[in-house]
């Protein structure tokens, strides 16, 4: 098993940007808790049958596929669904990882889980990293890109751990409020340091 490095950031942090640049100038793997989500709910898979046997065909699609927005607006407001749903794909996405996080070939890896600290996931990573933006600039880039007002990005930020908890978690930071060229020095850094971890923890 790879030295893990977990990955985490509240919305619009730029988590994505960063694990990419590791991927793309260290050749650094990457397991994605997003994709890996999406992953044990594919056609086929025991995880969409059961969201199926629960809530009936109607979750699905025209392509057989789950209705992601049906899915949010049955589970948005009734905590005994959501609890439900937690506890049938939680353990499946974590197995999951775990799968993946066997089959990398990287010195290290990174583990990206937008809830990693509100999950407590971080006993799945040697290390733990955080992307940090102040909240004004969250809102900003939230409300940019994902097309919400003020209430909306405010009621999202308020749903995760805040700024100082998931501060609080990290062994390593990288400061993401300058924009997307301050981040590369920032990771070449941090590869080297990461590179030596991995080699002491085999």
């Amino acid at each position: 098993m790879s030295f893990i490095i977990g990955l985490t950031g509240g919305i619009a942090s730029g988590k994505t940007t960063v694990a990419n640049i590791f991927h793309q100038h260290f050749a650094i793997d990457i397991v994605d808790a997003d994709i890996v989500a999406r992953e044990v709910v594919a056609p086929g898979t025991p995880g969409l049958k059961a969201i199926v046997d629960h809530f009936g065909e109607a979750i699905l699609t025209e392509q057989h596929e789950l209705n992601r927005a049906k899915l949010r607006e049955k589970i948005f407001l009734n905590t005994d669904e959501k609890e439900w749903l937690n506890k049938l794909l939680h353990p499946m996405i974590r197995q999951q990882m775990h799968v993946e996080l066997a089959q990398v070939t990287s010195p290290y890896a990174l583990l990206v889980v937008p809830l990693l600290v509100e999950n407590n996931l971080g006993s799945m990573a040697n290390r733990i990293l955080v992307v940090d933006v102040p909240e004004a600039v969250q809102l900003r880039r939230t409300m940019q890109r994902d097309n919400v007002d003020e209430h909306q990005a405010r009621s999202i930020l308020a749903a995760q751990a805040s700024r100082d908890e998931r501060l609080a978690c990290a062994d390593d930071v990288i400061n993401n409020n300058l924009g997307n060229d301050q981040l590369l020095p920032q990771i070449t850094e941090l590869h080297p340091k990461y590179l030596a971890l991995s080699k002491v923890n085999r």
